[in-house]
């Protein structure tokens, strides 16, 4: 995503294991002739209820209301939990990022250039979002690729990006950079970063993804230490990783953000070209898929963008590649995904493609409202909500978060960021 800009006090869940063994009852007499010396009473069977995975004991107490809520991961304006602002107040109707969180019991936030001023305040920042959600800590996201979307880059040690990566013959490299960079995000409180792209840019007229992409050849993106050692580097620093734009945005010569690209692959070109970065991220153990705003008309008949299609999200990336992780939309306020819906049916329409994660909607109220309703309608079915809601929750168990929020910490995150021995290794890349 290149996005355009314009959670108790820690509660932590108690999880207690359920479910108790049933004791042997006695059977009892039966009247009449006494039994048989031989006879003895007999023990009833076992009945002992199954246990519930940690997982299913969160989604077992929550409400419709926080379940929709955990699907969402908008933008919060402001440098702390507690500043007043007034495009949270006109977007949100509430005045703080910790109100705005609290609200709609947000699953996550991302955060931009315009939250990030210094290491103290980005840390206070993340802690204090944390302490805002009731229940279940959030993701906090960001798009941090190195290179030319850096959103952390005034804090951040300055990483090539993928092109200057993909143009080595350093086989670690790939790996080695991003274990770097999510120690970094990590010690700032992020824990989820929407990178690697495994896109394949085979149009040089690509206004989009060009130099963010490894490269054009996809067996080298995939696989020669490039997507999936990417991935595998991100989960060694214990940060979500994000392969994106599903199911391929490197053929196409408009922006998203603006327009609606449609690519004109053959699925037997796809699956050439596009799919081999994607199935290598979800070998390597990929936390999260992001979908693209392009038509697919091959893949897809009906003229949505994949973010909207169920056949290239359900069908192709869940049924076909086999990924069981979260599926995150781009940003929902770009212009490719405003076509044709308004920002409710959106919403509404990505969840029902096989979408979880609701990623920058254009107005929250209007999407939030709109999911509520349409699964209080059956239009949404309830298991369908559940199965989103346990996908992020399993993400959040994954990497340390479901039942209680880590703590970041300054001093430490000033030695870990631009560390030496990171420095050293931005210079050898």
């Amino acid at each position: 995503m290149l996005g355009r800009i314009g959670t108790t006090g820690l509660l932590v869940i108690a999880l207690t294991a359920c479910g108790g063994g049933g004791g042997s009852a006695e059977v009892g007499p039966t009247g009449g002739k006494a039994a048989p010396p031989a006879q003895t009473t007999s023990a009833a069977p076992s009945t002992t209820a199954p246990q519930q995975s940690p997982v299913q004991r969160v989604l077992a107490r929550m409400s419709v209301e926080e379940k929709v809520g955990q699907l969402f991961m908008p933008v919060l304006y402001g440098t702390a939990a507690d500043t007043v602002s007034g495009e949270n107040q006109a977007r949100y109707a509430a005045r703080t990022p910790a109100k705005v969180i609290a609200k709609y019991h947000l699953g996550g936030v991302i955060l931009f250039p315009q939250n990030v001023k210094s290491v103290g305040q980005v840390v206070g920042l993340t802690n204090g979002m944390q302490r805002a959600a009731e229940e279940v800590p959030l993701l906090i996201g960001t798009d941090q690729e190195n290179g030319l979307v850096s959103r952390m880059s005034a804090l951040m040690t300055d990483f090539p990006g993928a092109a200057e990566i993909g143009a080595t013959k350093d086989t670690d490299l790939s790996r080695d950079v991003a274990r770097a960079t999510g120690e970094e995000l990590r010690a700032l409180g992020v824990n989820l970063d929407f990178a690697p792209v495994a896109d394949v840019n085979v149009n040089p007229r690509n206004p989009v993804i060009g130099r963010r992409a490894f490269g054009n050849d996809p067996q080298k993106v995939a696989r020669r230490w490039r997507v999936a050692a990417a991935v595998k580097g991100f989960g060694e620093a214990k940060i979500a990783a994000t392969a994106k734009h599903f199911p391929g945005h490197g053929d196409t010569s408009v922006d998203s953000h603006t327009g609606l690209p449609v690519i004109k692959h053959t699925r037997a070109e796809w699956e050439r070209i596009d799919a081999p970065p994607f199935k290598a991220a979800i070998d390597a153990g990929v936390d999260a898929v992001m979908s693209a705003h392009i038509v697919f008309p091959k893949l897809d008949s009906s003229g949505d963008p994949a973010t909207l299609s169920k056949p290239i999200l359900t069908g192709l990336l869940r049924e076909k590649l086999g990924f069981k992780g979260v599926i995150s939309t781009d940003a929902l306020n770009m212009a490719g995904v405003r076509k044709k819906y308004n920002d409710g049916e959106i919403a509404v329409r990505a969840v029902l493609a096989g979408a979880d994660l609701l990623l920058m909607p254009n107005d929250l109220p209007k999407a939030y409202d709109a999911v509520l309703a349409a699964v209080k309608s059956g239009r949404i079915s309830k298991e369908r909500l559940d199965q989103s809601v346990t996908r992020l929750l399993t993400l959040k168990q994954k990497r340390g978060l479901l039942t209680e929020a880590p703590v970041a910490s300054a001093e430490r995150a000033a030695g870990v960021l631009r560390s030496p021995e990171h420095r050293e290794l931005a210079a050898r890349a």
